[in-house]
C-alpha cells in the first residue's frame, strides 16, 4: 500500500540528512486522491469487538487510518482552519441543565521588587462541562431497567453504563467521581470529519425545526446532494450536521427545544463506526417545543421511557461520543463537507463532560 510513496519520503530522508539537493525522481506520481486514499485507509481501521471493559468506545476506531485521511485535508493547497466552538463568557447563552458559569477577573498584579504585571481570572461558580460547546463522557448517562416515578427515591445503584459496567463500578457514593468511563478516558480524537449541511436539505436555507428528525434516509440524501455519494460515512469518522439552530445561539428559546437524530439515524452511524456525532444544537437529541416543561411530548417514534433515547444510544450502547453546541455555520458556508478534525477534550479525572474547542481543517468544495 505504501510503495507508491517510497520515491518521496527516500527525498524527504535526504533532505533531512542534510543533502543539498535531492535527486529528480526516475518516474512522475501523481498525488494520491481523496478517493484512494479513503479506499486505503479503510482497511487500516480496527474492526471490533472492542476488549471487555472498555471505556473509549468508538475511538478504538482511532489510529493509523483515520490518522491517513487527516494528513490528507491538511495538505490540499487551499485548506483552511475552521473553529467549531462558541466564545465562552458571562454572556454566553447558558444551559439550565447545568449550574451557570460565572467567571470572576482578578485586578492586574505584580511581583515585588520586579517590572512584572500580569493578569488572571478564576471560575467562581459553574458547570464547565455542561456549558459553551461540550463533550458528554460515556459516564454521562446511564439506564434503568424500569421507568422511574417520582414517587419514590430515584434507584441509582441499579443503574447501568456502557460496557456492562453498574453503579458501583461508575459512582459508588453520591459525592463520588465517576472511577470508570470519565471525560480523561477520551482519546485525542483526530480524524476525518463529514459535514450534512441539514439547513439547506432539511430546512430549505432556514433553521430546522423544533422537534424535526433526522433520519437515516435523510443522511443518505445530504451525502449524494453535497457530492459524497462515493465516499458515504466510513469507520473512524466525525460526523458533524449543521442544522441551523445555532442561528438563535443568543436568544433564550435556544435551549428550550431544536431537531436532532431520529431512532433509525442511530443505528445507521453505530453500523458506520461513527467516532463521534454533533449537532449545532443543544441535545443532539429532538426536543419538542413544551417537552422540557412536560406540555409536551417527545417526538413521535420516541421509545417509551428514554425521552433522550439518542443521548442513551450513543453514550451507554453504541460507545459514540457527542458534542452539543457546536458553532458549524462557516464550515457549512464554505462547503467543506469533509476535513480533518482536532477534538481535545479536557483530562478532568472523574468528569462526566468536559470543555471542547473542536477545530477542522479543510478545502471548500
Amino acid at each position: 500500500m505504501y510503495a507508491k510513496f517510497l520515491p518521496t519520503l527516500s527525498v524527504t530522508a535526504m533532505l533531512l540528512a542534510g543533502c543539498t539537493q535531492a535527486p529528480a525522481p526516475t518516474t512522475s506520481m501523481a498525488a494520491p486522491t481523496e478517493a484512494s486514499v479513503t479506499q486505503a485507509s479503510v482497511g487500516m481501521i480496527p474492526a471490533g469487538p472492542w476488549p471487555g471493559g472498555d471505556q473509549v468506545g468508538m475511538a478504538n476506531t482511532l489510529g493509523a487510518g483515520t490518522w491517513m485521511r487527516c494528513a490528507h485535508y491538511l495538505a490540499q493547497p487551499n485548506a483552511k482552519s475552521y473553529e467549531l466552538s462558541h466564545v465562552r463568557s458571562n454572556d454566553m447563552t447558558q444551559s439550565p441543565f447545568g449550574v451557570p458559569l460565572v467567571y470572576e477577573y482578578r485586578p492586574t498584579a505584580s511581583v515585588p521588587y520586579s517590572k512584572h504585571a500580569f493578569n488572571g481570572e478564576q471560575i467562581v461558580t459553574g458547570e464547565p462541562g455542561a456549558q459553551g460547546t461540550q463533550m458528554d463522557a460515556l459516564g454521562h448517562f446511564a439506564y434503568f431497567d424500569e421507568i422511574w416515578t417520582p414517587d419514590q427515591d430515584i434507584p441509582a445503584d441499579s443503574a447501568k453504563y456502557y460496557s456492562g459496567f453498574t453503579q458501583a463500578d461508575v459512582k459508588p457514593t453520591p459525592d463520588s467521581p465517576l472511577l470508570k468511563l470519565g471525560i480523561e478516558n477520551v482519546p485525542p480524537i483526530i480524524t476525518s470529519a463529514v459535514l450534512l449541511d441539514a439547513r439547506t436539505h432539511l430546512g430549505a436555507g432556514e433553521a430546522m425545526k423544533a422537534g424535526q428528525l433526522i433520519t437515516a434516509a435523510d443522511i443518505d440524501a445530504m451525502l449524494e446532494a453535497q457530492g459524497l455519494g462515493w465516499r458515504g460515512i466510513v469507520p473512524g469518522d466525525v460526523l458533524y450536521i449543521y442544522t441551523g439552530w445555532s442561528d438563535i445561539w443568543e436568544d433564550d428559546e435556544y435551549y428550550t427545544k431544536g431537531p436532532g437524530l431520529a431512532n433509525d439515524a442511530l443505528a445507521y452511524i453505530e453500523e458506520r463506526k461513527v467516532v463521534l456525532v454533533a449537532l449545532d444544537n443543544p441535545f443532539t437529541d429532538p426536543v419538542n417545543e413544551g417537552q422540557l416543561t412536560g406540555a409536551s411530548g417527545p417526538p413521535e417514534g420516541t421509545p417509551e421511557g428514554l425521552p433522550f433515547v439518542v443521548h442513551h444510544y450513543n453514550l451507554t450502547q453504541s460507545g459514540i461520543h457527542q458534542i452539543q453546541n457546536m458553532k458549524l455555520d462557516e464550515l457549512a458556508r464554505d462547503k467543506v463537507w469533509t476535513s480533518c478534525t482536532i477534538i481535545l477534550p479536557l483530562r478532568s479525572q472523574g468528569a462526566s463532560g468536559s470543555p471542547v474547542r473542536p477545530v477542522a481543517i479543510g478545502a471548500g468544495a
